[in-house]
């Protein structure tokens, strides 16, 4: 008799553990991870250098746990980026300041803030110049200033080195140190934040504006108003010169551009921005 119910209890223990392996299989089979559709297929970003390589970081780590995506992100500058998204030749795009008034008019465009960035003045390294004022930068970049003896420096002419027309950095730059009024007519215009990085680097008298996260060894920033740039004076505002960093979509976004720019927003997403240098939203 006792053998007879240590037998039933047995079989009926492995019935139960065979019903609950089947409803595990089917379970699984129905929930699984987010449906490889929603996130597969390609989209292109276009626009701000300065947004360029966080987009970039973020969408490799993003393809990688994707393998149906692909994002294709290519730059120049914040002004190709609206181009871009008005035309339809882009699904998302990258700008380092706000959007104006008249590219609003007529657009749909939604905006989605992904984290904040400095602009650092700089010079190359052998400048003996580290402090300057709001107003002595606008003054050098309007041609008011022209030596940097006159700025406490060397004997020697100041080359002016700035962004193109279509840089989101040069249009915030122009609005926030030289109140909306135009640079010298002497100013380099480059393409990107790492070819003004680089023609400083390689130019003893040059001054130029570039990202926070181009500040590297081969360039130094000022000092600007006694306030020093770095992501800490970003965040607590004592750094004055900084800009929101936007992507935008026609419309809403939906399918693998919803997705990617939810993955950016995220905190993963925020971790690879800050990594980068910039000043994360959350």
């Amino acid at each position: 008799m006792r053998s007879f119910k240590s037998s039933h209890k047995s079989g009926l223990a492995a019935l139960l553990a065979a019903a609950v392996l089947v409803l595990v299989v089917l379970t699984a089979g129905c929930v699984s991870t987010p449906a490889e559709d929603d996130v597969s297929g390609t989209i292109s970003l276009a626009g701000s250098t300065t947004v360029l390589p966080v987009a970039q970081a973020v969408a490799e780590v993003y393809m990688n746990n994707h393998q149906s995506a692909d994002i294709q992100i290519s730059g120049g500058g914040s002004g190709v980026g609206v181009t871009a998204i008005t035309a339809g030749t882009a699904d998302i795009g990258m700008l380092s300041r706000d959007l104006k008034e008249t590219e609003k008019t007529g657009n749909d465009f939604k905006e989605y803030v992904i984290g904040r960035d400095g602009i650092a003045i700089i010079a190359n390294p052998a400048n003996t110049v580290s402090e300057l004022t709001i107003a002595q930068v606008k003054d050098i970049y309007q041609g008011k200033i022209t030596n940097w003896k006159e700025v406490g420096g060397a004997d020697a002419v100041i080359v002016l080195v700035g962004r193109d027309s279509a840089s989101g950095t040069r249009e915030f730059f122009t609005e926030f140190v030289l109140n909306k009024e135009d640079s010298a007519k002497t100013m380099q215009e480059l393409n990107s934040n790492g070819a003004v990085q680089k023609s400083v680097a390689q130019t003893p008298g040059a001054i130029g504006y570039v990202s926070l996260e181009y500040v590297d060894g081969t360039v130094k920033a000022f000092t600007i108003d006694g306030i020093k740039p770095s992501v800490a004076t970003v965040i607590d505002g004592t750094y004055k010169i900084n800009r929101p960093l936007l992507m935008i979509t026609k419309g809403e976004a939906t399918g693998l551009a919803k997705s990617y720019l939810d993955f950016i927003l995220s905190s993963d997403g925020q971790k690879i921005l800050s990594e980068n240098g910039f000043v994360p939203i959350a």
